[in-house]
């Protein structure tokens, strides 16, 4: 487990580099690294060059934290993320997070690209994630509390804030957007989920599936930091359609949704 004595040296280390001072963040998941790219003013540090953390080795994962400026915005950009799967602890997993908080972040952005189980949807879509449902048994808020960030026991009744959801589709409508809602289910991967287990899902309230985002929402929230969730809808669940699921189309999809994906984010990070 971490203490505070670690993430302050991470904050201390991107402060040598930088002295900009955002409140807002962002998260980029699977072939959305675009955004990187949009910012001026940028400094860029790869991960492995920060204290304490680690590298990612998912593929469509940069593995960079960018600070710099967004349609005019300071913001912090974590290009790319950890995942359960990769072998990580929880709190290696949200580390970046809670370093986001100690640099004054108040309010952050998670995207990922994910498996669409609501059948209205389909691949292309963007989708604002208004619940979750944690699948794995697991929590990043389990051990020794850092009261420094957050209680013991925080309320989870708003964890995907409905200001910025709101934020989130009045941006969409303007733009001319068409945005989806719903709730994502987290699963641990690195396997797709099997037909029988997406049907569990959607009777359990699942609009989509996915392998990320859930703990760093957790971790977010519970350190008094507002959150977005967007997803970008890359393939149909398991069993939906009639043919098997691969990574590349994942990475197909998410590049071709670029250009809205990038247009829609910078806007909402202007209006927030």
């Amino acid at each position: 487990m971490f203490e505070m004595s670690d993430y302050q040296d991470a904050v201390d280390y991107i402060y040598q580099k930088t002295n900009k001072r955002p409140k807002v963040g962002l998260v980029l998941g699977s072939g959305l690294g675009v955004l990187a790219d949009e910012m001026v003013d940028a400094v860029h540090l790869p991960f492995k060059d920060i204290p304490h953390f680690v590298k990612p080795t998912a593929e469509g994962h940069k593995g960079e934290l960018v600070v710099g400026k967004l349609n005019g915005v300071e913001v912090v950009l974590l290009n790319g993320r950890y995942h359960y799967y990769e072998g990580y602890r929880l709190d290696e997993i949200t580390f970046p997070i809670r370093v986001m908080k100690l640099m004054g972040v108040e309010k952050v952005i998670l995207t990922n690209a994910c498996g669409a189980i609501n059948t209205s949807f389909k691949p292309g879509d963007l989708m604002v994630i208004t619940d979750h449902v944690n699948l794995t048994g697991n929590n990043p808020l389990i051990g020794k509390n850092i009261s420094e960030f957050g209680p013991r026991f925080p309320d989870a009744t708003e964890i995907y804030s409905k200001r910025m959801r709101e934020v989130a589709l009045r941006v969409g409508s303007e733009l001319g957007i068409s945005l989806q809602q719903g709730v994502y289910a987290w699963w641990t991967g690195p396997m797709y989920e099997t037909p029988a287990e997406i049907k569990m899902i959607r009777v359990l309230g699942g609009d989509a599936v996915g392998m990320s985002t859930v703990p760093e929402a957790i971790v977010a929230a519970h350190a008094g930091i507002e959150v977005l969730g967007i997803s970008c809808l890359t393939n149909m669940a398991s069993g939906i359609l009639p043919r098997k699921l691969s990574h590349q189309e994942v990475l197909d999809v998410a590049s071709d949704v670029r250009e809205s994906f990038g247009k829609l984010v910078q806007s909402i990070v202007a209006k927030i």
